[in-house]
């Protein structure tokens, strides 16, 4: 008699809730109340004296890295640069904490949205332990009552079920335009341009800017009525104008990653195969050669 010994690392998670996802009242509910989690200011104009925009655009590149490599949820990264970007629009905050305050971010951010959340020690192996978990700990508390304990913000993720399921879109489509659009919002959330949008306006350029980058809205016109950027933008009841400046804002940052790493690809062509694909991980959930527009 053979003995069969089978371990899986299965993540349990909750299938969609119809009554969530097809009443338009928790739509209108979430464009209502998303502006509550923005950050107060531009922060780096008028309020921090020793951080700089490239800084975080370091620090959440790294904070990326450690959600993708850590297989976190992608809703993770998105709420963490939230606390982030709140957190320093009114904490006068040393550069030498930033990488700190990153990880106390992603810890908070994956108890809320993970079933197995990051643990402090293992957050503080990603710094190189150039912190201690008692030190995470303590700032943790620091964080929750600067930000009032007002831990469920709203992000873009819980925008894109809703926006899909009112388009006229294909269904087996469905799951490749889901992880281009998450792959757009991770690039707005490292980018600080991004900092001071609603969510629902990231979330509707995002998928608008997946749609055309997979050039399914190049086909039969009259599925979609009016134009496909009218139609997103009455559904999240966003102005066309700022809608389109925001799609076409997000195409170009994905267009200048796309040509970072082209340029450190011809620079060290012989470089190892692996430390392109971290690039691209760091950069993007979504291999950013997979997205074409």
């Amino acid at each position: 008699m053979e003995l069969l010994c089978y371990e899986a690392d299965t993540v349990r998670r909750a299938h969609p809730d119809p009554n969530l996802l097809y009443d338009d009242r928790v739509l209108q509910n979430l464009l209502s109340i998303e502006e509550r989690f923005l950050p107060q200011c531009s922060y780096f104009k008028c309020f921090q004296k020793d951080i700089q925009p490239f800084m975080r655009k370091m620090v959440a590149t790294w904070m990326l890295e450690v959600c993708e490599e850590q297989k976190c949820e992608e809703e993770v990264f998105p709420l963490a640069m939230n606390y982030l970007d709140r957190f320093l629009a009114v904490v006068p905050t040393k550069k030498c904490n930033l990488q700190l305050l990153g990880a106390v971010c992603m810890f908070l951010a994956s108890k809320l949205k993970e079933t197995r959340p990051l643990t402090a020690e293992k957050l503080c192996i990603y710094t190189d332990n150039s912190i201690k978990p008692q030190e995470l700990l303590e700032w943790e508390l620091v964080v929750l009552g600067k930000l009032k304990w007002n831990l469920a913000a709203v992000t873009p993720h819980d925008f894109i079920e809703h926006i899909m399921k009112k388009l006229p879109l294909p269904s087996e489509k469905l799951p490749l335009i889901r992880k281009h659009a998450q792959t757009f919002i991770a690039l707005c959330a490292t980018d600080f341009s991004f900092a001071m949008y609603p969510p629902s306006m990231i979330a509707t350029g995002s998928v608008g800017a997946a749609i055309c980058g997979l050039q399914l809205d190049d086909g039969d016109r009259s599925q979609w009525g009016d134009n496909l950027t009218d139609l997103l933008a009455k559904i999240t009841n966003t102005e066309v104008d700022c809608l389109k400046a925001c799609q076409e804002q997000i195409e170009s940052v994905l267009v200048r990653n796309l040509r970072q790493v082209r340029q450190q690809q011809q620079q060290d062509p012989r470089g190892p195969r692996k430390e392109m694909d971290e690039l691209d991980q760091a950069s993007t959930p979504t291999d950013v050669r997979d997205i074409n527009l």
